[in-house]
């Protein structure tokens, strides 16, 4: 910001008019005294469709392969392509749709995850399973850049972390179902089986926000020049950063733990869903825990999920032969991952609460960058490595990660 000397205020009114004033940065989005619930719900039901299309493939990777006749790695790539176009899609649909109802924005978003999953489960190559999944990256680069604005919108200010938590309860139900459900599924009647129940359940989520989400006319009016201040933000570079390489080293561990398990481990298919359901229990005290830590510190909530990682990581790699160290370290894995999501999103909004959809957005687009870097780094590892590539990966980008964060993380919470 600037400030006024006393020349200024010296100079001919005439001067002084024909200077332009600097433009003022945009309010933060306005903030209502009626809390929408039944909307707040619906959104909930938005991130579990969208969390579940997203970790299909990771409990689908062996079946998927065998039937495209692909590689593990080569299926891999279906977290990449998603990834990728969120990254996109996360800053710039807030700029496309500006003048666009926010409703509206968030029932096409819910529209293209129906689709998406309705096109991964009749696709009969990598190319045609690639496109539903760029489908699925629009819809998840979108949903996630709004959400925490829209949260602001539908309720009062001081029940917006209430709000949040229960948004993010979808992504606990769905870190808890998709991986084992979606295993068992995939075992019993064929894994496009498990698409078909995802857009059965994305259709529902379409119709229960049609009835309960109420007008939302754009106001932040998103523009180039916001995300610019916002990256010249010192404090905004490091947690995109932390993001960055905490978020690949977690995708490149979990989006191949199947083929770890498989090749390494050498589990069955039922004992490999019993150990990704214990990675779903976890996630879902890890979120609990990890919101219960960032009200009180973030920074401190991401350097003790990253630690525990770490530790795993190592875990599986010196021990991952035996199931018992391998059940307990994934199921672990998934209570310290737990820590992340809340932690980052606490730490980007206490430094941009002015600007929630730009933030929002750049936190999504980290998180995407994240998520196909550890998909495509873990690929080339498995496929030239083995299957302990995954937590070796892991184990580098997470230690530099919580490093960063402990350094230069949050010290105290902001205005």
């Amino acid at each position: 910001m600037t400030t006024s000397c006393s020349a200024c205020l010296d100079a001919e009114p005439a001067a002084r008019a024909l200077t332009p004033e600097p433009e003022p940065d945009p309010a933060p989005s306005a903030v209502t005294d009626k809390a929408h619930w039944a909307a707040i719900g619906s959104l909930s039901m938005g991130v579990f469709g969208l969390v579940t299309a997203e970790f299909l493939p990771a409990s689908l990777l062996t079946p998927m392969a065998a039937d495209l006749g692909i590689s593990h790695g080569a299926a891999g790539q279906t977290v990449t392509a998603t990834a990728v176009v969120g990254a996109i899609a996360a800053p710039a649909l807030p700029l496309l749709t500006r003048r666009i109802d926010r409703r509206w924005v968030m029932l096409g978003l819910s529209a293209m995850l129906v689709v998406s999953n309705l096109m991964a489960a009749l696709a009969s190559s990598l190319p045609a399973l690639l496109l539903a999944r760029v489908l699925l990256g629009v819809a998840l680069g979108g949903f996630w850049s709004l959400a925490g604005a829209l949260a602001l919108r539908l309720v009062p200010p001081d029940r917006f972390a209430r709000a949040m938590s229960l948004i993010l309860t979808g992504v606990s139900v769905a870190t808890v179902c998709a991986a084992p459900v979606g295993a068992w599924m995939g075992e019993l009647w064929g894994w496009r089986s498990a698409f078909i129940v995802a857009g059965v359940v994305s259709l529902l989520t379409l119709l229960v926000q049609a009835l309960t989400l109420p007008a939302l006319p754009p106001r932040d009016h998103a523009d180039l020049r916001r995300l610019g201040r916002l990256l010249a933000r010192a404090d905004v570079r490091v947690a995109l950063l932390a993001v960055v390489l905490m978020i690949s080293g977690h995708f490149a561990g979990f989006t191949y733990i199947r083929p770890l398990m498989e090749n390494v481990t050498h589990l069955s298919v039922q004992a490999i869903s019993m150990v990704l359901l214990g990675y779903g229990i976890g996630g879902f005290f890890g979120n609990l825990v990890g919101g219960y830590l960032a009200e009180r510190s973030e920074r401190r909530a991401i350097v003790a999920g990253g630690s525990l990682i770490v530790l795993l990581a190592g875990g599986l790699l010196l021990a991952g032969s035996s199931p018992l160290v391998t059940a307990v370290a994934v199921t672990l894995w998934g209570f310290a991952f737990g820590a992340f999501p809340v932690g980052f999103q606490t730490w980007i909004v206490r430094t941009a609460p002015d600007q929630t959809e730009a933030a929002g957005g750049l936190l999504m687009a980290a998180f995407q960058i994240a998520i196909a870097s550890g998909a495509i780094g873990g690929g080339m590892l498995v496929d030239h490595v083995g299957a302990l590539g995954g937590p070796l990966f892991a184990l580098a980008t997470i230690t530099l990660g919580t490093l960063l964060t402990l350094r230069h993380g949050p010290r105290a919470h902001r205005a």
